[in-house]
C-alpha cells in the first residue's frame, strides 16, 4: 500500500479511478475455458470429472465420494484444539442463524379474501467449500450451519482433492461437516464441481441451489450455470474478497494494519482500502503493514493484493462515510472516536466491524454472522448470506363465496381494462354462479314465506 490518494485533491474520474476494483485478467479467454469444462461435465459426466482432477490436480484416480470410513480417519487427525474452536464457531453461528427462522403469515385483505405467505426448505443444496492454499472449515460452517437448521432434505459439499492422493481433505472440513450432519462430501473443485452440482452426473445428483465462495473459475462457472434454465440458481455474486478500514487518530495503527493484511492474504486479486481524516493514522498505519508483512507466511500473497490496494486522506468523518458508501465493502471496519453514532450512515456495507475489538477475523469465524458476502460493490444491493437464503417463499390464497363477492367486480373490470378477456370470464362465471345462487335461495325464501 505504497499510494496515498488525497481524496479533495481529486477530480471526478480520480476519484472514480480511486475507488475501482481490480480488472479480472483475461475474462473473455477465462469465460471460455469454463464453458469448456461445464461442456465437458455435461457431456461425459463422472468421466469427465476423474479427467480433470488427472489435469488440473494431478490425481490419476479419483474415487469422488469421500466415504465414511475415510472421514473418520480423517476426524481422529484432528487437533483437539482446533476441534473444540470449531464447535464453539458452530454453536454461535447456529444461535445467530436460528434466530432468523422465517414465520408462515396469513392475513384477510378483504372480506373472505385470505392471503399467506409460506416458507419451505430448498430441497437439495450444494456447497462449495474452497480448499486449494488455505482449506476454508470455517465456510463449511456458514453454509451447513443454515442448511441444516432449514431443513434442507439434501446438502451436498463439494471441496478440491488434496495431492497426491484423493481424499487428503483437510480433517477441519470433515469435522464441520459432520456437525452440520453433511455426509455426502464429494472431493472435486473448480469449474467442474460447479458443473456437476448444476447438472448432476452418475454419481452427483443435480442440486437446486448452489452457495459458496471460490476462485475466478468458480465464480465464473456459478454465472454461467445460474443464467441457463437447465443450471441451478445460486447464492450471489461474488469476487475477490475485500475490505475498507475506516478509521481516525483514535484507531490503534498496529490493529488497522493487520485488519488490512487479513484481507490482503486471502489472494493477490484481493483489495485493501484504509479511508481516514488523519494523515499520522494512515503514515503509521502504513509503517506497521511493512513491520508485520515481515512476520507472515503468505507475505507475498499480501504484497500482491496490497499493489492495487491505497490510502485515502478525507477532510473529515463525514466525507469518509460517503466515499465509504461509494466504494459498498464487502467487510467494513470502524474504528473512530464515534462508532455507534456512524454506523447507522452506512448503507452499502456486507457486514459492519465496529470498534477496536472487533476485527473483520471476528465475523470470519466464530462471532456467529456470516462470512459469505457480496463483492465487486454487489452489497449496494445483495445482501449477506442468511438461514432465509435457503428458503423458498411461496403464496397461498383462497377466495370463500364472499371473497368472490368482495373483490370479483374489481378483477373483471382490471382483467377488461389489460383486455385479457379470458381472466375476466373466469370471475364473471364465478360471480353468475353466486346470483343463481342468490336467486334460489331468495325464491325458496319467498316460499316459505307463502
Amino acid at each position: 500500500m505504497s499510494r496515498i490518494l488525497d481524496w479533495q485533491q481529486l477530480s471526478g474520474e480520480g476519484q472514480q479511478a480511486a475507488l475501482a476494483r481490480p480488472e479480472l485478467a483475461d475474462s473473455a479467454s477465462l469465460s471460455a475455458q469454463v464453458a469448456d469444462i461445464i461442456a465437458q461435465v455435461r457431456r461425459d459426466g463422472d468421466a469427465a470429472l476423474v479427467r480433470l482432477s488427472q489435469q488440473f490436480d494431478g490425481l490419476e484416480t479419483n474415487p469422488l465420494l469421500l466415504d465414511s470410513q475415510q472421514r473418520q480417519q480423517l476426524i481422529a487427525q484432528l487437533d483437539p484444539k482446533r476441534k473444540a474452536a470449531i464447535e464453539l464457531a458452530y454453536d454461535n453461528i447456529r444461535k445467530f442463524h436460528a434466530a432468523q427462522t422465517p414465520k408462515d403469515i396469513e392475513i384477510e385483505t378483504s372480506i373472505g379474501v385470505f392471503c399467506q405467505l409460506r416458507n419451505r426448505a430448498i430441497a437439495s443444496v450444494g456447497l462449495y467449500v474452497p480448499g486449494g492454499s488455505a482449506p476454508l472449515p470455517s465456510t463449511v460452517l456458514m453454509l451447513g450451519v443454515p442448511a441444516q437448521l432449514a431443513g434442507c432434505n439434501r446438502t451436498v459439499l463439494v471441496t478440491p482433492p488434496g495431492k497426491p492422493a484423493a481424499g487428503d481433505i483437510a480433517p477441519e472440513i470433515i469435522y464441520a461437516a459432520e456437525l452440520c450432519d453433511i455426509d455426502e462430501i464429494y472431493t472435486i473443485g473448480g469449474a467442474q464441481a460447479i458443473a456437476a452440482l448444476a447438472y448432476g452426473t452418475a454419481s452427483i445428483a443435480k442440486v437446486d441451489k448452489i452457495f459458496g465462495p471460490g476462485n475466478r473459475y468458480v465464480t465464473e462457472a456459478k454465472q454461467q450455470v445460474s443464467q441457463d434454465a437447465k443450471g441451478a440458481i445460486i447464492d450471489m455474486p461474488a469476487g475477490p474478497s475485500e475490505v475498507l478500514v475506516m478509521a481516525d487518530d483514535n484507531a490503534n495503527p498496529a490493529f488497522v494494519a493487520a485488519d488490512l493484511l487479513s484481507q490482503a492474504e486471502h489472494g493477490p486479486d484481493s483489495q485493501v482500502l484504509l479511508v481516514s481524516p488523519s494523515m499520522q493514522l494512515i503514515e503509521q498505519t502504513m509503517i506497521q503493514v511493512e513491520k508485520q508483512l515481515a512476520t507472515l507466511p503468505r507475505a507475498d500473497i499480501a504484497r500482491q493484493a496490497l499493489s492495487h490496494s491505497r490510502a485515502i486522506f478525507t477532510a473529515d468523518l463525514a466525507t469518509a462515510v460517503a466515499v465509504t458508501n461509494r466504494y459498498a465493502p464487502e467487510h467494513l471496519i470502524v474504528q473512530t472516536c464515534c462508532d455507534d453514532e456512524l454506523v447507522d450512515q452506512f448503507d452499502s456495507a456486507g457486514s459492519i466491524f465496529v470498534g477496536p475489538w472487533t476485527p473483520e477475523s471476528a465475523g470470519d469465524y466464530v462471532s456467529g454472522t456470516n462470512h459469505v458476502l457480496p463483492t465487486y460493490g454487489y452489497s449496494r444491493s445483495v445482501s449477506s448470506l442468511s438461514l432465509i437464503d435457503f428458503y423458498r417463499r411461496y403464496t397461498v390464497q383462497r377466495l370463500t363465496e364472499q371473497g368472490m363477492r368482495t373483490i370479483g367486480p374489481a378483477i373483471v373490470t382490471l382483467a377488461e381494462a389489460e383486455q385479457l378477456d379470458a381472466h375476466a370470464l373466469a370471475v364473471s362465471l364465478r360471480l353468475q354462479e353466486l346470483d343463481k345462487q342468490d336467486l334460489s335461495v331468495q325464491r325458496v325464501e319467498s316460499g316459505n314465506d307463502n
